[in-house]
């Protein structure tokens, strides 16, 4: 009898993976007919892994433990640390108060210590309730306290510089106002509404024009020229500015300073208070439907700042490739928070891996309401009909197109799938239908 379910097993078993190997056929056929021979992928390199979570499968592998630069996919990651240590909220400031000190023989009462926490959400229109800066508006004086966070680097490694006026690289800082942008909207000649207005002092009119405007700025500063051209809204970057001066400007009448010396072992001892701002998937649903850089570059830091206890985005990085992450099928290089940077460099399988592993720690029911699905965001060009089969983190760079995410097949069948292109020469639309015709045959045929 024993030798009877003995047989019966392994009879099971050599089904199982024969009725596999001929799934993994019948894809390999789609794949090269669609994907592998198309005139515009072909002239580069492309890898493709599809798994199956509930049999702990893949169904296909092609060069999926082969690395490629992941572009915006690299958010899969930042949202899985967002995911991990934001908790159900931001929190958008911590404080303490009821210090006496004396400065210069003055004594100064109820002097509150404000700690930033990179919150991107801090005097952003995108969100109307701001409980941080209404906490700030009622003290009579408080100082910004951020020795911890002086060392974070505006920009990324790897990110290109003369992207720098543009509103997809804005820099990042520990302490985020008006989402770091200045927007400037042509009125008529001569005059451009500045908001916010504390930024009216940086620009000057070189020239005039009926047509609209078109700037010049140094990388180094926010000083901005205007000169004729077609342009009559732009949103620009600011560059290191004061954070301390524009809470001033802002608030009104306050007294606000900042120094280091004030954090002395005792700030750290004292239990701090916090300030919690928005839902955490407030933020990080825009972040993954529009691809926005800021926020998954505020996330990652974040992050470290709630892990660690300082922002600092190489640190997080390694901790959580070190821990949470550490059996990842390939370590990638992971150099950022956005994948702006062409230093990332990913698997197909890395990715595969996130995924499910977000679903097994998160929920899937979580997940989906954060991902983009057919016709929204990223994706609202593409996967149209009967949307919601797809729920997936698009990627762009120049020669780079990338989509990993979940795929629900017609027999209702739950795919984790990641197809990165890179170095190919042509159209990124054409890559895109490609990928899609692809993901709609799976999903119709299994």
């Amino acid at each position: 009898m024993g030798k009877c379910f003995l047989y019966f097993f392994l009879l099971i078993g050599c089904f199982a993976l024969l009725q596999s190997c001929a799934v993994s056929k019948q894809i390999a056929k789609q794949a090269n007919a669609i994907l592998l021979q198309d005139s515009i992928i072909s002239t580069g390199h492309a890898g493709i892994s599809i798994y199956e979570p509930a049999t702990n499968t893949y169904w296909y592998n092609y060069n999926a433990d082969k690395y490629f630069v992941s572009a915006s996919n690299t958010k899969l990651f930042t949202l899985y640390a967002g995911m991990k240590y934001l908790g159900d909220s931001l929190v958008g400031l911590r404080y303490t108060e009821n210090n006496n000190i004396n400065i210069d023989t003055f004594p100064i009462t109820d002097l509150v210590k404000i700690f930033p926490t990179g919150d991107p959400s801090f005097l952003n229109t995108e969100f109307p309730f701001q409980p941080a800066f209404e906490f700030l508006k009622k003290q009579k004086r408080f100082e910004l306290c951020d020795f911890n966070n002086i060392n974070i680097e505006p920009f990324g490694k790897g990110w290109a510089w003369d992207d720098y006026m543009e509103e997809f690289m804005t820099s990042r800082n520990s302490f985020p106002m008006y989402k770091n942008i200045f927007n400037l909207k042509f009125i008529r000649k001569d005059s451009v509404l500045i908001q916010p207005e504390y930024f009216k002092k940086e620009i000057s009119f070189l020239y005039t024009s009926d047509s609209g405007f078109s700037i010049f700025k140094n990388f180094f500063s926010n000083k901005v020229s205007l000169i004729p051209g077609k342009e009559r809204v732009k949103k620009i970057p600011f560059y290191n500015a004061s954070v301390v001066e524009m809470l001033k400007d802002t608030l009104k009448q306050q007294t606000v300073w900042s120094s280091s010396w004030l954090l002395r072992s005792e700030d750290l001892e004292r239990k701090y208070k916090t300030i919690h701002s928005q839902p955490t998937d407030s933020l990080l649903t825009p972040m993954m439907h529009r691809s926005d850089n800021f926020f998954a570059e505020q996330t990652l830091l974040m992050a470290s700042n709630e892990h660690l206890g300082y922002m600092n985005d190489e640190a997080i990085i390694a901790t959580l490739l070190k821990n949470d992450l550490k059996d990842i099928p390939q370590k990638p290089t992971w150099v950022d928070g956005s994948g702006l940077s062409r230093y990332n460099l990913f698997t197909p399988q890395s990715f595969t891996y996130i995924l499910n592993k977000m679903k097994n720690e998160f929920g899937f029911e979580r997940l989906k309401k954060i991902l983009p699905t057919g016709g929204e965001g990223t994706l609202k060009d593409y996967y149209i009909n009967d949307s919601t089969f797809i729920y997936a983190k698009t990627g762009t760079l120049g020669g780079t197109i990338a989509l990993s995410g979940f795929l629900i097949t017609q027999k209702n069948k739950l795919l984790i799938f990641s197809i990165l292109t890179n170095n190919f020469k042509g159209r990124a639309t054409a890559v895109r239908r490609a990928v899609e015709k692809f993901i709609i045959g799976i999903r119709k045929k299994y």
